[in-house]
């Protein structure tokens, strides 16, 4: 079994394409390990699709299932288009949360992202106020001072709300937010649906431009931007490697 292994901007990804839909929950506990598997924050598998240059699957890193991922959504469309699944660089496929259209040009790719919905913008919890903004998954939201991030904050208001926590600051067009994500049930080193949610708070508040440099606790130099009514997301990835496992995996969980 072959899979290839990438890294957006801190968030790292197994991938590989099958011709069939399966359940993976076990598959992907087993490969996102990082003591036990290759190690990484989700698995994502490439399955046909009628219509579309094809369907995702996405598993977090504790085998849950997630309906959108902004960073993976760049990570696989590079896959896809180097395995001639998509071409002329652009794709078109259907994730849980709806259908995703990005541009490939060598290793950068710009995602036009699902259409926000803000859920609530009055959440009052440990000092701040918190919106909780829907990006393709549920993300609570707060600007506050990033030097430090309260895990123990971020994992209550997780499981209060069933939704990542994010808090950001922006100064001198510079978006610079932290994330908690759910399935991986930590901080990661960058969230591409919680950059969002933070972009459309600020903006929403007129703190925001049309485009936006963002700096995640990855330190790699992304961009979100409003335009012809899109929010767009881009910034480049990394093909880690290409592996072959070795892993004793029933016959069922392969790839045919």
């Amino acid at each position: 079994m072959f899979v290839t292994k990438y890294n957006a901007n801190g968030n790292d990804f197994v991938i590989f394409h099958d011709s069939e839909r399966k359940e993976r929950h076990e598959l992907a506990r087993l490969l996102c390990d990082r003591q036990k598997g290759v190690g990484a924050d989700g698995l994502v598998v490439l399955v046909p699709h009628p219509e579309y240059d094809f369907e995702w699957e996405f598993y977090n890193a504790d085998g849950s299932e997630a309906a959108m991922c902004g960073n993976a959504t760049r990570a696989v469309s590079h896959y896809a288009v180097e395995k001639g699944i998509s071409v002329d660089g652009r794709c078109e496929f259907l994730t849980g949360a709806g259908v995703i259209r990005t541009e490939v040009n060598g290793l950068y790719v710009v995602t036009d992202m699902l259409e926000p919905k803000i859920l609530r913008r009055d959440i009052e919890a440990y000092g701040h106020t918190w919106w909780l903004i829907d990006t393709g998954v549920p993300h609570l939201v707060s600007e506050q001072a990033i030097e430090t991030f309260d895990i123990d904050m971020a994992r209550v208001l997780r499981h209060q709300y069933d939704a990542n926590v994010n808090i950001y600051t922006l100064e001198q067009d510079e978006l610079r937010p932290r994330t908690y994500e759910r399935g991986v049930e930590d901080e990661t080193l960058a969230c591409g649906t919680g950059i969002m949610a933070c972009y459309v708070r600020a903006r929403e508040e007129g703190k925001a431009r049309d485009l936006n440099v963002v700096f995640p606790r990855s330190g790699d130099e992304l961009y979100m931007e409003y335009r012809d009514g899109i929010y767009r997301f881009g910034g480049q990835v990394t093909q880690t490697f290409v592996a072959e496992l070795m892993l004793d995996l029933p016959l069922e969980l392969l790839p045919q």
